[in-house]
């Protein structure tokens, strides 16, 4: 699928115009002001009206920018959206807002662990943790990170939608790698929507961001409430930037899309013997490519291309043979950032040991960006090339 057919699943006129603000700035300008003066007498003792875009009353509450961001995250979602501090933030929160009996997860990112174990530490009563193939019960939470990180692969959400709603458990989807518009959770039984939105969402390394989204208002109301006495709502300028980024994710996201997908598939291609090549990549050195578009279907008939039905996602990780050629390649390459962190326009590296101490020394994960994909691969072939000669 072409990143112009993929564009058009994200509509690029509510990116630009999905939000309303007042005065007559086409760019908003950074709000700074932490309290609005009040016109009329308070009528509103609950602060409800404090959501009104139009009626701020405290920057803990809301403000001008923030409201314009949520209202666009809200339409591109196909739900009810909430940003937060951070992505932590936000996972935290929706653990608040869940007060799970038991938690199903299996693999993932480390810092949803992270604030997993923060979360129970907090709790009087025991709260378990379980795997995702463990039984469900009543009052579970099951957190199903889809694609995964570090390795970008698919897991089917409505199977486990199915599985944890016959007992009455409820389903967060961790969509950080699968953004849209190549994933819309909602569609496959999640009940809640989870993205660290510094990604993908922000998408130019420059702001933290957490955001959730959920079915209905009322949800969100919970989660607000919520927000306002914990107080991880976003800063001000981050506000602004994620405004800005958001006008332009319908042609950063399909294109990072379709140039992570041919790279993985290009490099699946290079797993070849010592002493042959493939398009001038020498054998033995890459032994492994995860990447969702390189699933087959599963027993259960589950094929990853239904399910992301915009496009694959743009961060995977490789296998290397040798923990010296995983050393070296995130330092011999010209246009791939040495870096963590993903979803940005340029591309980065990493040896993920370096942030993950689980993961395996030999897996890199590589985070496309939107370079010209003929340049990234060359990039990759010299850097493949040279530390397999040891240079």
């Amino acid at each position: 699928m072409s990143p112009q057919s993929l564009a058009c699943q994200l509509s690029g006129t509510q990116l630009v115009h999905g939000d309303h603000g007042p005065g007559s700035e086409v760019a908003p300008s950074i709000s700074v002001t932490t309290t609005f003066r009040r016109t009329v007498p308070c009528d509103d003792p609950e602060r409800l009206g404090a959501m009104d875009p139009e009626r701020h009353v405290y920057s803990r509450y809301s403000q001008n920018v923030t409201s314009r961001v949520e209202q666009i995250l809200s339409k591109v979602n196909q739900g009810h959206a909430i940003t937060y501090a951070s992505g932590l933030a936000a996972a935290f929160s929706a653990l608040v807002h869940f007060k799970p009996k038991r938690i199903a997860i299996s693999g993932g990112y480390m810092g949803c662990h992270g604030s997993i174990s923060t979360y129970i530490k907090g709790r009087f009563t025991d709260t378990p943790i379980i795997g995702l193939d463990d039984e469900f019960r009543e009052g579970d939470l099951c957190w199903l990170e889809s694609p995964l990180n570090p390795t970008g692969e698919s897991r089917n959400i409505q199977y486990y939608a199915d599985k944890i709603h016959a007992v009455g458990g409820k389903l967060l989807i961790d969509s950080t790698f699968g953004p849209p518009p190549l994933q819309y959770p909602f569609k496959w039984g999640a009940d809640c929507v989870f993205h660290s939105g510094t990604k993908y969402f922000g998408g130019h390394s420059d702001l933290l961001c957490g955001i959730i989204i959920v079915k209905t208002e009322a949800e969100r109301t919970q989660l607000w409430h919520d927000r306002v006495y914990m107080g991880n709502m976003m800063g001000s300028l981050e506000s602004w930037l994620l405004l800005r980024s958001l006008r332009t994710m319908h042609l950063r996201i399909p294109r990072q899309s379709a140039s992570g997908t041919e790279i993985a598939q290009w490099l699946s291609r290079a797993i070849v013997p010592e002493g042959q090549e493939y398009d001038g990549i020498p054998g033995g050195v890459v032994t492994k490519v995860w990447h969702s578009s390189l699933q087959e279907t599963d027993a259960n008939g589950f094929n990853p291309s239904v399910q992301m039905e915009g496009g694959f996602n743009a961060c995977f990780s490789i296998l290397l043979a040798k923990k010296e050629y995983a050393e070296k390649l995130p330092h011999s390459l010209e246009y791939f950032v040495s870096a963590t962190s993903l979803g940005g326009v340029e591309s980065l590296v990493e040896q993920r040991i370096q942030s993950d101490p689980k993961e395996d020394p030999l897996l890199i994960r590589l985070s496309i960006g939107v370079e010209e994909v003929t340049d990234l691969k060359d990039d990759l072939r010299r850097a493949l090339v040279e530390i397999s000669k040891g240079i």
